[in-house]
Order: C-alpha cells, then sequence, then structure tokens
C-alpha cells in the first residue's frame, strides 16, 4: 500500500499522464469551461427532473436529497479490468460456496478455518436457512464488491455486499447522463456498455426459478415502500426489467404460493427479488410486528417453490468480522490464493486486537460488524478527542461489535470544480449477477467520490457523490 501520498489515477505519481486518460483529457483540453460549467449544471437539473434522490436518516424523519453527481469520468483500462474481473468472481464463488457449507455440512469450522462462536453466535447467521437448498443453488444472486485503489492495478476489497447491494441504478443514470451531455465521448473512446444490466438482471433471476415450472418465470421486486433509502432504485428496477414493483401488503401465500394482488386476482409469483431484510421479510417466522413483508414466505421458500434474490441469511457475509476471514474462505473453498487483497483487519472480539486499537484509536477505522452507510464509524485521523474518547467508551463495552482497519492512501480521480480538474478520493463497487453456471460482472460499476477536500469517506449519505465509470475496450 502507498503510505507517500494519494495515487492519482488521471496524472500517476510523477505527474505523467497515465494511457487510459489520453483520449479523454485530450479532448478536455479543447473544451470551453464555460461549456463545460453550463453542462454541469445541465447534468444536475436532469437528475432533479429524473427524480435521482436517496433519504438520508436521522433523528427526525428521513429526509430526501438530489444524488451529486460529477461529470469527469472515472477510466479503468481493458488490461486492468481483466485482473479485476477474475479476483471479483474467484471471490463472489468462494462467497456463494461458503454460505452453503455454513449452512449444510460446516466443513470449514471442522477444518478450523474459522472458530465456530464467529458463526454460532452472529446475529446474520439464520438457522431457519440450515439445510435448504435455494433454486440452482445460488445464494447471492446479485453482489456488490467494494474496491478501494492505492497504487497502479493495487486494488484491495473493502468489503463485500452479498444482502441487498444498492447503487446499481446511479451506475446506469450516470452513464444514461453521460451519453445525453457527451455523445462525441463516446465515439472518440471504446468504453464498454453498462445499459444491458436491467436486460440480464431479469435474465439472471428468472434463470434461477424453481424447477419444473410449465410458464416463463413471473419475476417481482419487493420493495419495503417510498419511505426507504434506496426506493428510486427499487422502482426504477422494477422499470427497467419490466416487472411488478411490490410491497408486502400486495402479497400473499395462496395454495402454496406466493401470489400479487391484480386487477385480475392473485397471480403467482416463482422469483421474488427482495430488498426488504430478513428480520422484516416474514412476520410468522422472524419478526412478528413486521408490516413489510409478507406471512408464510419463509414456508414457501423452504419448500421450493420461490426463489428469493439475494436468499435469507447471505447477510453473514457482509459481516465485517466474517470479512477479515475472507482471504482463509477463498483458498478453502477455491484452492487458489486470493487474486483480490482483504485491507488488514483487526477484530476487536480478540483481546490483543482490542489492545492495539484502544492504543491506536487515532490512527485507525473503526466499523461496526454489521454497519453500512458510513453510519457507525471512526475514522481517528479526523476525529476529535470527545468523539475518540465516546468511540473508546463503546469499544470497551462491546469489543465483539467492532472491526478496526488502517487509514488507507486511497485513489484520487478528478473532479470538475471552478478551478478545472481537482483531485478527490473515490471507491469502486461492481455488481455482480450470478445465476447457475453463470456469473456476469458489468465493466465498471458505481464509482463514489468524496466531494470534500481531503475526505475519505463517499457515502452519499455523509456528502459524496457519483461519477460513470468507463472501462476501456483494449
Amino acid at each position: 500500500m502507498n503510505a507517500s501520498g494519494p495515487f492519482d489515477e488521471m496524472w500517476g505519481k510523477e505527474d505523467t499522464l497515465r494511457a487510459p486518460y489520453r483520449g479523454f483529457h485530450s479532448w478536455f483540453d479543447q473544451e470551453d469551461p464555460a461549456r463545460l460549467r453550463a453542462k454541469q449544471r445541465e447534468a444536475d437539473e436532469l437528475f432533479r427532473l429524473t427524480g435521482i434522490t436517496f433519504n438520508v436518516y436521522g433523528k427526525a424523519e428521513a429526509e430526501e436529497r438530489l444524488i451529486p453527481f460529477d461529470i469527469i469520468p472515472r477510466i479503468i483500462s481493458g488490461h486492468e479490468w481483466s485482473k479485476l474481473s477474475r479476483g471479483i468472481e474467484q471471490r463472489v464463488r468462494a462467497i456463494n460456496a461458503f454460505l452453503h457449507d455454513i449452512y449444510h455440512n460446516q466443513e470449514i469450522l471442522k477444518a478450523g478455518r474459522i472458530p465456530e462462536e464467529m458463526i454460532r453466535l452472529n446475529d446474520a447467521f439464520l438457522p431457519h436457512m440450515i439445510g435448504v437448498e435455494p433454486p440452482g443453488g445460488v445464494y447471492t444472486h446479485i453482489v456488490g464488491i467494494d474496491l478501494v485503489c492505492t497504487g497502479p492495478g493495487e486494488f484491495y476489497v473493502l468489503e463485500d455486499n452479498a444482502r441487498t447491494p444498492s447503487g446499481v441504478s446511479y451506475m446506469l443514470e450516470n452513464r444514461e447522463t453521460m451519453l445525453q451531455m457527451f455523445p462525441e465521448l463516446f465515439s472518440q473512446n471504446r468504453v464498454r456498455p453498462v445499459q444491458n444490466y436491467p436486460v440480464n438482471l431479469r435474465r439472471s433471476l428468472a434463470a434461477t426459478a424453481p424447477a419444473g415450472l410449465d410458464h416463463d418465470p413471473v419475476v417481482a421486486v419487493l420493495t419495503p415502500g417510498i419511505y426507504n433509502s434506496a426506493y428510486f432504485e427499487h422502482a426504477f428496477l422494477a422499470d427497467q426489467m419490466g416487472v411488478e414493483l411490490v410491497e408486502g401488503h400486495d402479497l400473499r401465500v395462496v395454495d402454496g404460493r406466493v401470489a400479487m394482488r391484480t386487477t385480475e386476482g392473485y397471480k403467482p409469483i416463482d422469483v421474488l427479488y427482495r430488498r426488504v431484510d430478513d428480520d422484516f421479510l416474514d412476520p410468522l417466522n422472524f419478526n412478528p410486528d413486521s408490516a413489510l413483508g409478507v406471512p408464510g414466505v419463509m414456508d414457501v421458500y423452504r419448500a421450493g417453490r420461490l426463489t428469493l434474490a439475494n436468499a435469507p441469511g447471505t447477510g453473514i457475509a457482509d459481516d465485517k468480522a466474517i470479512y477479515s476471514y475472507m482471504p482463509e474462505i477463498v483458498e478453502f473453498y477455491t484452492g487458489e490464493r486470493p487474486i483480490l487483497q482483504n485491507v488488514q483487519t483487526w477484530r476487536c472480539s480478540e483481546p490483543d486486537a482490542l489492545a492495539y486499537v484502544l492504543d491506536n484509536l487515532g490512527d485507525l477505522v473503526v466499523k461496526e460488524v454489521h454497519g453500512s452507510g458510513g453510519y457507525g464509524m471512526l475514522i481517528g485521523p479526523t476525529a476529535t478527542k470527545k468523539e475518540i474518547a465516546a468511540f473508546r467508551r463503546k469499544l470497551k463495552a462491546r469489543p465483539s461489535n467492532y472491526i478496526a482497519q488502517p487509514t488507507l492512501s486511497l485513489s484520487t480521480v478528478p473532479i470538475f470544480s471552478r478551478s478545472g480538474l481537482t483531485p478527490r478520493h473515490v471507491d469502486l463497487r461492481p455488481f455482480v449477477l450470478v445465476s447457475p453456471g453463470n456469473i456476469q460482472i458489468t465493466p465498471g460499476g458505481l464509482t463514489r467520490v468524496a466531494l470534500k477536500k481531503g475526505s475519505l469517506v463517499v457515502n452519499s449519505s455523509q456528502g459524496g457523490g457519483t461519477k460513470d465509470t468507463w472501462v476501456l475496450e483494449d
């Protein structure tokens, strides 16, 4: 990892323009800055008119905000992407094998590669899934792998999103906006397309339908409703796939099948792309107070008469303590060394690790094992003494709830500002579709950018924005 300062993906370490950006830079140099500022305003207005928003949760009601979008693309060479793709595919295969194993024979626990209590005492482990065989053997139908770059070709996995990865709608809208704003750029640069994701998503979901159907699989998207932070995405994907967007009250169990209400009565569903968390999925099997799920849906699923994407219980692969074992998991199930490396991680549940973290809080990033969206974390180098002291108390009270990592020197990519191109830190979330015998990785993914100077927090809920991500044909 690069400790001497951030690597800039456009200019490298020696202020020498890197090959993937040459075509773009030649175009940019000939552009009138006033025209580009107008285009940035036009892009912002497009996002506003399209309604590309997200909700920020706080102490008051959820607040709806516009996703900030930057018109300077992030550009990745085909050669870099080829290596990334191999690493992502290897990791996703290992995650699926791991999930099957812990809900069946638990060979990895018997082999002593992961402590048994790491699974048994984990809130994300779902006993209801023990012995359940999901249709096609697929647990994680849609996966998002968060990557950070620290140098040329140096990508590290920051976290795995195997439960309900979000953000793909922003990837698609970012590309649509860029195509509309700057069509000439796409005729001058050979950029791999991402627009076929919704078609591929529907095909991939249909391919995981329960066996023995005598009709084309019926797919639907289950949303918690309009107050969910990712509701725009739920509606967008249902519309793009040409399937129904449903809420829990639209569904019921009829003759052993989950069916949705239509103008012609209840129609059975074969594949439910659910964006509702496990705990709220079925009030008969999980949280009895849930009004978001479908009573009895787990019984239909366990009977093999419905595909739930992603499968219940996949959240344990999101767990940041389990993440720290991913190198062992990849090696155990694939027999290969990991192509993509983890970030060094201290498990605060271990006394020696906890002691180290407490002694070095000001230099580390500390995260909740089940946290997401940038909430509940401490970034030591930018935290106040008061914040560090408060976090120290949390760590001592519940050490097993946290992991810690070094503060990485994340790569930078230029954003468009009034003074021209200005570097900002980024991460990358590629999206992966898994169906029986097939793994598809969309070329690019969602680049999230920290719009505040010096900030390492890229989450939109914490002030970050997004960019179009280009993967070039070599």
